[in-house]
């Protein structure tokens, strides 16, 4: 932990203190944040303050009271709930502005952790509460130089690990092989694992109709042959297999054969089009060292989509924050599933990944990532598809 930046930030934002609590290990980010250690015990409530200035102050319960032990501050103990409430009263003290991980209407649910009744309870105090999400994304988002190193690291083999799925497909297809989605699935999971990767679930490949479900999974029972004429879509993501790898996720389509659909064609370069929009206008704000939230680059990427008259097949965000996670939990570039009032920051990276479903037919998501370099500019890592891959 970090608390001297922390105290910075706090006074910079007009923030006069930052509260963290757990119940059960619930609240993954004040223990990566704070530097504790989440897989021991923690079966009753722990409240540590972290005030603008001053010596933190801690509040812990007597069967755990060294739960919070690792980190500075003075600490109270108590047992029953009466002085529990009476002590967090007394340690967060006159009436302040209180950070904590709350949204106002679950806008943000990857901040939305604190309970309804805890907030009442500071809330009670006299206090204001406001959401930590721009602090997560600034002391639990961000990514390190090590960590955008580990992030390369890992676009490199991913990239040249999905050229050789598409290269498989084809010479299934020439060779008359009859593979699978599924075998394309097993065979890219194997390379990660040869090339010391890691990955939270399979990747994504799908055939014609198939990957217009945006989160398609393709089994043993459900899996097509490739063929002659299919559209396909490959999306992956994995990180290396060391401490706090960073993930790199991407997704590109292709057509077997050499003639494409004049529709599939069409919505390819509509996807990529907006891709490209957004990321432009990441990287002109950025330049111009102006505010960029995720929602108006989401706002930017699905006006492109709706100019061309596929806005209501584009049926998910623009894109989401990555980390060690390969769902973040900096800003998402969202301003349709939510409006994510969140700032990019430097040392944030996230995806850019228009899509268009065309349910019972044919789907294209054009996936890229982005990296917000600790100097400020904005680049895109990794390979960038512009036209569709003929296999």
């Amino acid at each position: 932990m970090d608390l001297k930046k922390i105290q910075t930030v706090l006074r910079k934002r007009g923030i006069d203190g930052w509260l963290f609590y757990d119940f059960h290990n619930r609240d993954q980010l004040a223990y990566r944040i704070l530097g504790l250690n989440s897989t021991r015990m923690a079966t009753r409530r722990w409240f540590y303050f972290i005030p603008a200035k001053g010596e933190p102050r801690k509040l812990a319960h007597s069967v755990e009271k060294f739960k919070l032990d690792p980190l500075p501050g003075k600490k109270e103990v108590y047992l029953p709930w009466e002085q529990q409430h009476a002590l967090l009263k007394k340690m967060l003290g006159p009436k302040k502005k209180i950070a904590m991980q709350y949204s106002p209407k679950n806008n943000i649910p990857y901040i939305s952790i604190v309970d309804a009744g805890t907030i009442e309870l500071v809330k009670s105090f006299g206090h204001q509460v406001v959401s930590s999400a721009d602090l997560v994304t600034e002391f639990e988002a961000f990514i390190d130089e090590k960590g955008y190193r580990l992030h390369l690291q890992a676009s490199k083999i991913i990239d040249r690990i999905r050229e050789e799925a598409f290269e498989l497909i084809g010479k299934s297809v020439k060779e008359k092989l009859n593979l699978t989605e599924y075998d394309v699935q097993q065979f890219i999971l194997k390379r990660f694992k040869k090339e010391g990767l890691v990955t939270h679930n399979a990747p994504i490949v799908g055939t014609n109709d198939h990957p217009a479900n945006p989160h398609f999974e393709p089994t043993p029972q459900n899996a097509r042959k490739f063929k002659t004429g299919d559209t396909v879509l490959i999306d992956l993501w994995a990180k290396k297999d060391v401490p706090n790898g960073i993930y790199y996720d991407i997704t590109w389509v292709g057509y077997i054969g050499v003639n494409p659909p004049p529709k599939y064609v069409e919505i390819f370069n509509v996807a990529k089009n907006a891709r490209n929009a957004a990321v432009k206008f990441v990287q002109e704000k950025f330049a111009k060292k102006k505010p960029c939230f995720g929602w108006e680059v989401d706002d930017v990427c699905r006006n492109v989509v709706k100019k061309a008259g596929y806005g209501k097949y584009f049926v998910h965000r623009t894109g989401h924050s990555i980390g060690v996670e390969v769902h973040g939990n900096g800003a998402n570039i969202d301003n349709l599933e939510t409006k994510d009032e969140r700032l990019l920051m430097p040392g944030s990276c996230f995806s850019i990944e228009p899509g268009i479903y065309l349910e019972g037919e044919m789907a294209v998501r054009s996936e890229l990532n982005m990296f917000i370099k600790h100097n400020g500019e904005a680049i895109v890592t990794g390979e960038v598809q512009n036209e569709i891959v003929l296999i």
